[in-house]
């Protein structure tokens, strides 16, 4: 019964963002981050920190560097400097001491310092828990940021950096020609379930089989689903449960 009273529309509702056309089923892409979690169920990044401040720093060094080479010069490096207050205290030139052994060791000391100072002024020397705060840090791109959220904060983010993006490409699994278009279309394909853990999987599964010169495709739990047009086995590798921190071959 109409009593004269104008009925309000129900405001729209948002639509979830459009999930990107992709060669794999989301039964498929469940099953190969499902593979992954039983692989290494609780999987860790390899750069050494104790603390939020130390992962950015961290992070920051190991642009076009190893996460070994990083641990090598940080030890003594955040066994001494371990807040931005200390880090600014021991200065450019001491800091470039400790990491002149990783690539552009002038400039990341630079940016060490100049982080340092920023967090300090701006930020009362907390680490900021959002992207676009830590962006502004200096030497700090959306890779550092996304790692530091999801690291430091435990954030659901997808740090694209040269194994992800290879991976994505390679397995045709969330192809772009720049690691934002990949970080974006992985993070609308992987299964919510599955996206805080998946960065790490990815990084390692393409650190330690699926590797960048020659993949070690009959060493691939996921082999079976893989559409890379390089896959050379289709045969999966048994699924077992790698030993605690131990994300390479066995010796």
């Amino acid at each position: 019964m109409d009593n004269g009273k104008i009925k309000k529309k129900a405001p729209p509702r948002r639509k979830a963002p459009a999930r990107p056309k992709s060669l794999y089923s989301q039964d498929e892409l469940k099953e190969i981050f499902r593979r992954f979690s039983i692989q290494r169920p609780e999987p860790k990044g390899e750069l050494e920190h104790v603390n939020p401040f130390t992962l950015v720093v961290a992070v920051a060094l190991s642009a076009q560097a190893t996460d070994a080479g990083v641990n090598k010069a940080t030890r003594a490096l955040f066994a001494i400097a371990d807040t931005p207050e200390k880090m600014l205290a021991l200065g450019e030139e001491k800091v470039r001491d400790y990491v002149k052994t990783i690539g552009l060791y002038r400039n990341k000391a630079k940016n060490v310092i100049a982080l340092s100072q920023m967090l300090i002024e701006r930020f009362g020397g907390e680490v900021p828990r959002t992207r676009e705060e830590l962006i502004m840090l200096p030497g700090v791109g959306r890779k550092t940021a996304n790692v530091v959220l999801s690291m430091a904060f435990g954030q659901a983010t997808m740090a694209v950096d040269t194994h992800i993006f290879r991976i994505a490409n390679r397995l045709l699994l969330a192809p772009g020609k720049t690691p934002d278009e990949v970080e974006d279309r992985l993070i609308r394909l992987i299964p919510d379930e599955y996206l805080y853990h998946a960065h790490h999987w990815l990084i390692l599964h393409g650190r330690y089989c699926c590797k960048a010169r020659k993949p070690e495709c009959e060493r691939c739990v996921i082999a079976d689903l893989c559409r890379s047009p390089e896959k050379s086995c289709d045969v999966p590798a048994p699924l077992v449960e790698l030993p605690a921190q131990l994300y390479g071959p066995t010796p």
